[in-house]
């Protein structure tokens, strides 16, 4: 493979794919207390959901410094690439990307092409396996980035959440936002679509779960499907139970959420990354 494809621990890819695909997955930190786990390294997902209710002070996510990247392109040019396409969660979301930016200014050895998925969690896996298969196939850098900037208009990453006290704990959201939020029952939803993540609320779980189908429904069919959860297995094999329908082979894939985004996320989220048909 001339061109190789990197990517951070967020894009959420099981480790088969990657494998598979030879794409290299660079993790984010978790920092608990004083201790600093890699992302997908030094702690497992089944772990992580099940001891973050008890965690004090809450886990504080950190990206990899631009030296990581900067190992992992050596690395690949001593393989034998000749050119790297770096691509990884939305800037919106996380200061990953600005490190491989600032990676890739500094690296002369080969060129070193950094992308903006414009997505999280699978949002981002899905176009970084389409990369992986075509930089396989012999596409050029430029011919991978066309393709993914067209395949983006259609990718969407949607959940609910079961509480906001993670959003608050994280520092991502507003204290007195969160307490309002949590005394009105609220039940918040989030909308990622092309760099651009929007909140949506309902008062019941029943009804958060009505809006999750109503989305599933106006962007089908489907070209790629999956289930992103945090910590609520039954509740994601129920959910696919119910969608079938969307994928003419039936086959939905259900996939736990790195910690990195569960830290933020907490227990109990529970939506779809998909990819529209053209």
């Amino acid at each position: 493979m001339s061109v190789r494809i990197v990517t951070d621990s967020t894009c959420d890819l099981p480790e088969e794919i990657t494998d598979q695909q030879s794409i290299t997955v660079i993790p984010l930190n978790i920092n608990v207390g004083d201790q600093t786990f890699l992302d997908g390294v030094d702690l497992t997902r089944s772990e992580f959901y099940t001891q973050l209710p008890s965690y004090s002070p809450s886990p504080k996510t950190a990206a990899p410094g631009p030296d990581v990247f900067t190992r992992v392109f050596n690395r690949l040019a001593d393989e034998g690439a000749q050119a790297i396409l770096s691509i990884h969660i939305s800037e919106t979301l996380s200061a990953t990307i600005n490190s491989a930016r600032i990676a890739a200014l500094q690296f002369t050895r080969i060129p070193v092409t950094v992308l903006d998925s414009s997505q999280l969690s699978l949002g981002t896996g899905f176009l970084v396996e389409k990369a992986a298969i075509m930089a396989k196939a012999g596409k050029k850098v430029e011919e991978i980035i066309s393709t993914l900037q067209e395949v983006m208009k259609r990718t969407y990453v949607f959940a609910s959440l079961k509480t906001l006290e993670y959003l608050r704990r994280s520092g991502r959201m507003n204290f007195a936002i969160a307490k309002f939020g949590e005394l009105l029952q609220v039940k918040p939803l989030l909308h990622m679509h092309m760099g651009k993540a929007t909140a949506h609320r309902t008062r019941t779980q029943k009804r958060a779960t009505e809006r999750l189908l109503s989305w599933l429904e106006e962007y089908a069919p489907y070209e790629k499907l999956a289930i992103l959860h945090a910590g609520v297995q039954e509740e994601a094999e129920a959910l696919r139970e119910n969608i079938h329908a969307f994928l003419p082979n039936g086959e939905v894939s259900i996939v736990q959420i790195t910690p990195v985004l569960g830290a933020h996320l907490g227990i109990g989220a529970l939506g779809f990354a998909c990819i529209s048909k053209e």
